[in-house]
């Protein structure tokens, strides 16, 4: 078993060792999914480090790296043909990174579950299953096992949301499931178009190789998803622009973009703070990394004359998503509608189709995957000692709790773009990769990029606001004196848990080529891909 997998299927071991304990020893099941979740921590990084930034990915499975390949599935179907399902893994600049986000955000969500007293046993079985099936998604280069991952991830958030979220957690766990689910089954009918679309080179079989599936020379000659020359119209719409909508609409629900964007603070306000840290620092980049791997890669043709429409999406999403965080009086759900701002500079990003905007839209979702955390975890510090997230039953906290202040000023500062952290480099490089577009006949107009702007100057107006309603000022609690004595300051495992996410805001914005050195060679593969077709 190579290292890559090593790293997949680790927390399953810790899943099985917890399942396996009795419920007399509950309390060691945090510390075991501590341990593994550190250990995988570890295995990232050292995968990271030693990554050969040259080489680019994309559609040449030999320029990525720690590949695994093995037969899963072989099976003769008569006259269709042979089925050809491969257990193939591997990363590349653009699947790295997210890894290694992954497991620090994952490694603070367990630390965040440390007080979770209710069925602990089923609490971290689940978590850990999630954390196989986010590690699973950004490895897979095989399109039906990437399938089986983005499936198997939806039933542990679907019952961590549930079992263990607020007072309306059924309705908030239903809407996440039927959201994820519609895109998921229409998702499912694509892979199958495009299996039946593409042939593997050496063995004449049909494949759900993804890399595959990138080269037009792998289609077979009047097959449903065949390159240009060779369309199928369906209602005289184009199959390939139909199947590049149906994914991006699977996609876009996860990211999420305005109008599929509604489960998101639904979902955030009624989850545990741990399954909000998971869902705002991983699950909504599992979306824009789908967009890149599998719509770009996959339908460059499509993705090249589709761009003005997502970047559109992107600037609607950020400022609506800013305008409504603007509008919000519960501090979790402004953090809540901040992220579908946020994430809509990761689409502008995407469809400006320069390096600068594709590694800004890159780097924007490992910046906001981290400080998301850190901004959902400072929200349930505050609820776990009042119960109350409610913007305007709070002043003058800097005074009762100085590091907590502390903590959340340098979070909204760090999120609104300051420069200096790592929020600022991502936009920045964004807005500039938006702006350079027009020139570079990618679709782009300048005033996409003058919108995007916007959205940063309203994240400071609603960032700011917010610090000064109930941070400054004489202090005056909705609770009174109750809350005074229950409104203690961090403790250290609460500084433990929030301290890295803030240092590697800093360190990322003052040394971004931590990030852009890795992730180089695969956006300029990635937009040599698609250059032809603009």
């Amino acid at each position: 078993m190579g290292l890559l997998s090593i790293l997949i299927f680790l927390p399953l071991v810790a899943t099985l060792l917890i399942l396996v304990l009795p419920t007399s020893a509950k309390a060691t099941y945090k510390y075991i999914a501590l341990g593994f979740t550190f250990l995988q921590f570890g295995l990232s990084l050292y995968l990271y480090g030693n990554f050969e930034a040259s080489l680019g990915g994309i559609q040449q499975l030999e320029a990525y790296q720690f590949v695994e390949q093995l037969s899963w599935i072989r099976m003769d179907l008569g006259a269709i043909g042979k089925l050809e399902i491969d257990y193939l893994v591997g990363v590349d600049g653009i699947s790295l990174p997210l890894i290694v986000l992954s497991t620090l955000v994952m490694l603070m969500g367990v630390g965040a579950s440390w007080n979770i007293d209710k069925s602990p046993k089923g609490y971290f079985a689940l978590l850990m299953i999630l954390n196989t099936a986010v590690m699973g998604i950004f490895s897979a280069l095989d399109f039906f096992l990437f399938y089986v991952f983005y499936e198997v991830m939806l039933l542990p958030l679907y019952f961590l949301i549930g079992i263990w979220g607020g007072e309306r957690r059924e309705y908030a766990a239903i809407k996440f499931f039927i959201y994820t689910l519609l895109g998921s089954v229409l998702m499912l009918l694509i892979i199958v178009g495009l299996y039946f679309s593409v042939i593997n080179p050496v063995t004449g079989a049909h494949t759900f190789n993804m890399l595959h599936m990138m080269n037009p020379a792998n289609y077979v000659d009047g097959s449903f998803f065949a390159y240009i020359a060779n369309y199928h119209d369906v209602f005289g719409i184009p199959a390939r622009l139909i199947g590049f909508i149906v994914l991006f609409f699977a996609f876009a629900i996860k990211v999420p973009i305005v109008p599929l964007h509604t489960w998101l603070p639904d979902a955030h306000v009624e989850a545990p703070t741990p399954v909000s840290i998971i869902l705002a620092g991983i699950l909504l980049k599992i979306g824009g990394y789908g967009i890149i791997r599998v719509c770009y890669s996959i339908f460059p043709d499509i993705a090249a004359t589709t761009n003005w429409w997502l970047a559109l999406i992107g600037v609607v999403s950020i400022l609506y998503g800013a305008l409504n965080a603007l509008a919000q009086k519960d501090l979790k759900r402004m953090i809540a509608y901040s992220s579908v701002s946020h994430m809509g500079f990761v689409l502008l990003g995407i469809a400006s189709l320069t390096a600068e905007g594709l590694a800004g839209a890159m780097f924007q979702m490992v910046s906001h995957g981290f400080l998301s955390a850190a901004l959902f975890f400072l929200v349930g510090v505050l609820y776990d000692r009042v119960h109350d997230r409610y913007i305007y039953n709070f002043r003058g906290l800097a005074s009762l709790m100085p590091k907590y202040t502390a903590y959340v000023a340098i979070a909204f500062f760090a999120s609104l773009g300051l420069p200096g952290f790592s929020a600022f480099i991502g936009e920045a490089f964004v807005i500039i990769g938006a702006f350079n577009a027009e020139s570079m006949t990618t679709g782009v107009p300048r005033w996409m990029a003058i919108g995007g702007s916007i959205g940063i100057l309203l994240s400071a107006a609603y960032f700011l606001w917010t610090l000064q309603r109930m941070f400054f000022g004489q202090t005056r609690l909705q609770g009174g004196q109750v809350w005074k004595e229950a409104l203690t300051d961090l403790n250290t495992r609460e500084q433990v848990i929030l301290f890295p996410a803030l240092a590697l805001a800093l360190l990322l914005g003052i040394m971004p080529s931590l990030v852009f050195s890795n992730l180089n060679a695969s956006v300029l593969q990635l937009i040599d891909l698609i250059k032809p077709y603009l």
